[in-house]
């Protein structure tokens, strides 16, 4: 089961963005779509039978000049984009997360999870995550940790709910797709290796984040994120050239018709650019690895209102399209 996309006016930003599509009973494919709900194979358009997104990604300073004048082009062998399933648009070989990254998102975080004993009033408490906050910023420490390729699953998929998760949440972001290898890059080029942007929720069980066991080691991040299917990820990915500014897009999320997450990613601490700087200082990215750049406030622990059966979460953001997704119970064994 899914939650089909609706038709839009335009489904993103720009001339065209890339997919990984199938047909009915068909292999994934990748596939350039037009602003109008048109699809390209590109298999055949560009002639290679094992062509993936990934694959076009992995010689994307090569591959951009052809998809655009492909996207020009208009020529025959287009379909409609309805024809299709819609999967995630690439199978990453790395996911960088993201936490604590949008300012009121963690100073509501640090409000909510305070000490049984601290008595402080609020605005004390918030004004001490404020400080936090700006010291982290001097000092250039993003908060970074590795999801598993296997949570990631398409954007209009169902998401199961794991029967042992007591506090299923929502964390909608604004995903960066990796377009070439990056080590040790500097702020200043780092998006000059960003081939393009793409949506993921970042679903979270808020009750396994911290362990019960040992609540020395801190966070859980296995436990409580890399459940199959707890990455929504696409529908597309739209090419970085085709966002003015990846630092002042919107982004929202819907419950059941309901807005719970709006905000611009300008109330981010640490930019797109100093997010992939800082994770290339470590990790080696490669083409088609994400590096997801947190989430905003508004998740189900600030409204007291977390994920159950038949929930439809919608996510957007700005110039990339939306994701809908259904929430749905494990089948009891």
């Amino acid at each position: 089961m899914s939650v089909k996309p609706e038709p839009a006016s335009a489904l993103f930003a720009g001339p065209f963005a890339l997919a990984t599509l199938s047909a009915p009973d068909g292999p994934a494919f990748p596939a350039l779509v037009t602003p109008d709900a048109r699809v390209l194979d590109l298999r055949a358009a560009l002639g290679d039978d094992r062509l993936t997104v990934r694959g076009l990604l992995e010689s994307w300073g090569t591959a951009l000049p052809r998809l655009r004048t492909l996207a020009g082009d208009g020529g025959p062998g287009q379909r409609p984009l309805t024809d299709f399933r819609v999967h995630a648009p690439v199978e990453p070989r790395q996911v960088l997360q993201s936490g604590a990254n949008y300012r009121q998102h963690v100073i509501d975080l640090h409000v909510a999870h305070r000490a049984p004993d601290d008595d402080r009033p609020e605005k004390e408490r918030r004004a001490e995550a404020a400080e936090i906050m700006d010291r982290r910023a001097a000092e250039d420490l993003p908060y970074v940790f590795i999801g598993l390729p296997s949570a990631i699953t398409g954007p209009y998929d169902d998401v199961v709910l794991p029967a042992w998760a007591e506090k299923p949440d929502w964390e909608l972001e604004l995903a960066a797709v990796i377009g070439r290898p990056a080590h040790r890059v500097p702020v200043e080029e780092a998006l000059e290796y960003v081939a393009g942007y793409t949506i993921a929720n970042d679903l979270t069980d808020r009750a396994t984040v911290f362990r019960r066991d040992m609540p020395q080691i801190g966070t859980d991040w296995l436990r409580s994120k890399n459940a199959p299917g707890f990455t929504p990820l696409g529908p597309w990915i739209v090419p970085a050239e085709s966002l003015a500014d990846p630092d002042d897009l919107r982004v929202t999320l819907k419950l059941n018709g309901e807005t719970m997450q709006d905000e611009s990613t300008k109330d981010m601490i640490f930019s797109v650019a100093r997010m992939v700087a800082y994770a290339s200082r470590t990790a080696r990215l490669l083409p088609g690895d994400l590096v997801l750049t947190g989430s905003p406030a508004g998740n189900g622990m600030h409204w007291g209102r977390l994920l159950r059966d038949g929930d439809v979460m919608e996510g957007s953001v700005t110039g990339l399209g939306v994701q809908r997704t259904r929430c749905v119970a494990e089948a009891a064994s």
